[in-house]
Order: C-alpha cells, then sequence, then structure tokens
C-alpha cells in the first residue's frame, strides 16, 4: 500500500500553468515576464549582505519536541540582519496538504509573518512576508494521498496497520492538490480572477518593475510577496539567482528493452514487494510502543524515519517501473535556464550565479546518493551547463559557471564540491540544506568520494566526480543517538567576484534535550 502518490511530470506542468495563467494574452500584451521577479527593500544593490537557507522543514511536534521550530528559532536571531530566507523545498509534510500550513508553517514561522502575533488568524493562501520567504517545490509539495487511503478504507487490512500504528505521518484528509496547497500559499494564483478587467487591473498594479524591454512582479515585504512561477529569477546585490522546480525533471530515462532490462526490472520489482512488505513490518511493530515513554517515543521516531525512507524508495522504483518513451522532461524550464545563465554571463554588473532546487545532483546521504531521481537530475543540469559553457567561452575566464548551488531532500546538511567531471558542472560548490525538519538520515557507509563511470563497453573506468567536505546527520546508536537539525546563514562578500561565508547553524536533539551550536564557517 503506498502512503503517497505521485503525479505524471505533464500534469504537474499543465495545472502550475493554469494557475499563473501562463502567457495570457493579457500578460502577453503587457510584454511581462513571468519568470523574474524584482526584490525592492531598499538594500538591493547593497554587495554585501546576508541570507537564510532551510529546507525540508515541513513537519510540526512530534512526541513533545519541535525541531523545526527548534531551527526557526535559531534563524531568529539572525533575522534582522538577513536579507531573506530560500526555502530548497518540502515546505509541507507529508503529502503537502492545506491542512497542515497553519501548523507545519505558520506556526513555526510566525515572527516572519504579517500578523504572526496571531498566527491562528493567517490563513494558508494568506500569507505576506515581512521577511522574504523564497521557496522551491519538493517533491512533497507535488503529493496526493493515493485513493485508498483517500477514501479512508479501514476495512482494508493495509489502512487497519496505519490506523492503528502509532506513527505520526502528518497525513489528513487530502493531499496537495498537485500542488494547488503550495501555489495558493506562495504564487500569484491569476487563475482566482474571474474576469480580464480583474486580472488587468492586478497585473498594473503588481506587475510594475521595469526590466529590459518589458516588466516583471514587483515583490514588496511586509505588502506583496507572492511569486510569479514555479521557476523564477531575481537579482539582488550583484548575484543572479535562479529557483528551479526539479519535480519536472527528475523522471530516470526508460529502463532499455533489453535481456538486462528485463532483469533489472525484475529486480525492482522484487525489491518494491520486500520494501512493501517491510512497511506493513513497521507499521505492526508501531502498535505495541506508547508515544507517551520516552525510550518507545525515540523508538517510533525511529520508525516513522524508516517508513519515510521506504516510501521514498518505492517512489524512485515506480519512476524507474513507469518511465517510457512517453514520459515528459520539462525541456522548456531547462532551456529557460540555459538562456538565463547566458544572459546572465553577458551582462557587465552580474559578479555571481546561485542555483536552488530540491533534488541534489550530489549528495552522500545514504538513501539518496544513487537513487535513480539523483542521477537524471545529474544528467539533465550537465546538459544545461554543457551548453552553457559551450556559448559562454572564454567569458567565464577559468570560473565555475555557477558559484553555488543549494538543494534539499536529503535529509541531512552537506558541503560537497566537485572536480573535473569533463562536464559543465566542474569545480562547483554543491550544499544540501534538507536538515531543517524531521526525520534526519545518515551518511552511506562507503564513504565522502562520489566516483562515476565513464566510457562504453569494455573501457568503462570509474573516476571520482565530488568529494564531501562536510556531512552533518543522523549518528550514533541507541542512548548516544544524535539528531542535529540545520540551517544556514550565509553571508555574502567581494567585490568584483563574490565570497560566500556559509554559517552553519545546528540544534541538536540529544539525549532528550536540545542543543545550539554554530559549526565552523564554509568560506567559498
Amino acid at each position: 500500500m503506498k502512503l503517497v502518490s505521485d503525479s505524471a511530470i505533464a500534469k504537474k506542468i499543465h495545472k502550475m500553468q493554469q494557475r499563473v495563467r501562463w502567457q495570457d494574452p493579457l500578460i502577453k500584451e503587457r510584454n511581462i515576464d513571468q519568470t523574474r521577479l524584482v526584490l525592492e527593500d531598499g538594500q538591493e544593490n547593497n554587495g554585501e549582505f546576508s541570507f537564510l537557507v532551510v529546507g525540508d522543514s515541513g513537519s510540526g511536534i512530534h512526541r513533545g519536541h519541535n525541531p523545526q521550530r527548534q531551527v526557526a528559532e535559531l534563524m531568529l536571531r539572525h533575522h534582522q540582519e538577513c536579507r531573506f530566507m530560500l526555502h530548497t523545498g518540502d515546505v509541507i509534510y507529508l503529502v503537502g496538504s492545506s491542512e497542515y500550513y497553519q501548523q507545519n508553517f505558520i506556526q513555526p514561522y510566525r515572527e516572519f509573518l504579517l500578523g504572526g502575533e496571531h498566527p491562528h488568524r493567517i490563513g494558508y493562501d494568506q500569507m505576506i512576508f515581512k521577511l522574504p520567504i523564497l521557496p522551491v517545490l519538493g517533491n512533497h509539495d507535488y503529493y496526493d494521498l493515493p485513493i485508498l487511503l483517500s477514501l479512508i478504507s479501514l476495512a482494508t487490512l493495509p489502512v487497519r496497520h496505519l490506523w492503528r500504528s502509532r506513527l505520526d505521518l502528518d497525513v489528513g484528509l487530502h493531499g496537495s492538490g498537485v500542488g494547488d496547497a503550495y501555489a495558493k500559499a506562495f504564487l500569484d494564483y491569476l487563475q482566482r480572477f474571474n474576469s480580464p478587467a480583474e486580472l488587468a487591473q492586478h497585473l498594473d498594479k503588481y506587475y510594475t518593475a521595469e526590466i529590459d524591454n518589458g516588466r516583471c512582479l514587483h515583490y514588496q515585504p511586509g505588502s506583496f510577496t507572492r511569486l510569479p512561477n514555479r521557476y523564477y529569477t531575481f537579482r539582488y546585490g550583484g548575484l543572479d539567482f535562479f529557483a528551479l522546480d526539479s519535480n519536472t525533471f527528475n523522471d530516470p530515462p526508460p529502463l532499455p528493452k533489453t535481456k538486462k532490462g528485463a532483469a533489472d526490472r525484475r529486480l525492482l520489482a522484487q525489491r518494491r514487494e520486500d520494501l512493501e512488505q517491510e512497511k506493513l513490518q513497521i507499521m505492526e511493530i508501531s502498535t505495541k510502543l506508547n508515544p507517551e515513554n520516552p525510550r518507545d517515543a525515540d523508538e517510533l521516531d525511529d520508525l516513522q524515519t524508516k517508513l519515510s525512507q521506504i516510501e521514498e524508495i518505492i517512489v524512485d522504483i515506480d519512476k524507474q517501473l513507469h518511465s517510457d518513451q512517453s514520459t515528459q522532461t520539462d525541456i522548456a524550464q531547462l532551456e529557460w535556464l540555459k538562456e538565463k545563465l547566458i544572459g546572465s554571463w553577458n551582462t557587465a554588473e552580474v559578479r555571481g550565479r546561485v542555483i536552488y532546487f530540491h533534488h541534489p545532483p550530489y549528495v552522500t546521504e545514504a538513501t539518496k546518493w544513487q537513487q535513480a531521481q539523483t542521477l537524471a537530475i545529474r544528467s539533465r543540469l550537465r546538459g544545461v551547463l554543457d551548453a552553457v559553457a559551450k556559448t559562454v567561452g572564454s567569458l567565464s575566464q577559468g570560473r565555475p559557471l555557477v558559484d553555488l548551488v543549494l538543494n534539499g531532500h536529503a535529509h541531512c546538511l552537506e558541503h560537497l564540491e566537485t572536480g573535473d567531471t569533463g562536464h559543465g558542472d566542474a569545480h562547483i560548490q554543491w550544499i544540501v540544506c534538507g536538515g531543517s525538519g524531521f526525520s534526519l538520515r545518515r551518511q552511506r557507509t562507503e564513504g565522502p568520494d562520489l566516483l562515476e563511470s565513464f566510457g562504453d563497453g569494455g573501457k568503462q573506468e570509474n573516476r571520482l566526480v565530488a568529494r564531501s567536505h562536510l556531512f552533518v546527520g543522523r549518528s550514533g546508536q541507541g542512548s548516544r543517538k544524535r539528531r542535529p537539525y540545520s540551517c544556514l546563514r550565509i553571508d555574502v562578500k567581494g567585490d568584483r567576484y563574490p565570497q560566500f561565508i556559509v554559517r552553519p547553524l545546528v540544534a541538536e536533539w540529544y539525549q532528550q534535550q536540545w542543543h545550539n551550536q554554530e559549526l565552523e564557517p564554509i568560506i567559498i
């Protein structure tokens, strides 16, 4: 029994385009760029500034402690010194439901919201940020409940296991509506306008920022804090930021129609069946535990972590089993990124580039490092950067094409660096910030070096492509188990070339107590 349902890429794209009235005639006639915003706070031209990063945060209170709120309190100490917060996705667990925005977003981040002194009065679709929160979609923000769970058929054995269990899964009566809750919470939901006159009035009021040969959304902290689209770009302090929706280019290529492909398919199907049985065993074990007992509560946390890991592996297996020639990849978004990066390199006032999206191309977290989605994202981003490198040529003067890439999805904090990959993603700094909520993960036992096979036929060789310099995640066993939840403050310095001082902020749950610390900064 699946706990989550993930829609096809084509459906995600179509639904999101409807919600923002993508390329509506009224938008086109005003020459509005729906993928750009101007963040105007009076300091946007200052080359030295700071911002916060958080990811995979969207869980609420779990058995008396609230990791997400603890991380939010870490950030509050830096609130006045930072210009905005980037969120790397998975805003709401488990299935992005509007039912959980109050508990899992508004309450934890109330100080960042206008009217946050009375958080219960804030509707999830009425949020206005005092400090800009600029998110991207995570996989959980797109998920829905499978039909079986939606019907709450308690007569069905697997569902009985789920409802008898003591696992707190953050599941209500419905899911995200293929990202509809996220769209209403964060995007400029133009679909709500019933007449052309209403839409025209709105566009003329809020899409007033002048850019190049047109206009774009004018993001005003404390007043109008909507995003124009599921992927977008903005410029701040001479840096170009690119926010992507990786949920629409993460499907793996189809399994080959060969003997090896057939064998791989059988292995995946068997692996999936084994995982489903393991899920039922976890649910059954949980029924015998008492969440009021600290030891049992700790074990329930571990079981929930294991259950969510298994569900993510099943989703990845399903993507491999169901991928075929009809599976769509969001070529339009990848082409957009290519053109925007090329334009950025040809703009004199831009001194650096930051990309952020949910699924990491490089990571050593145990459950994500070799997933089919991870490798698919790596391949498609490489394709974009290879094309950018070819066009930009000597303009880069040996610098990486992107100064910093920020991701989530893997429930940890990790700093990696690619070496000579032979592609446009060489020598880039990558930071995974996905440990800001619940269900932390461990690093893989294979170690910090990521190898990749190059060549074909009998001439394949494994080469080092990336190395992990820092990993902050679950460790230890029993009473020595450590759960270090994390976020980042990033200080931007420098003149012609930016310097990033990455300051990891950690709130660790250890032996039933919180321990806060700031790790040594990472200089990029």
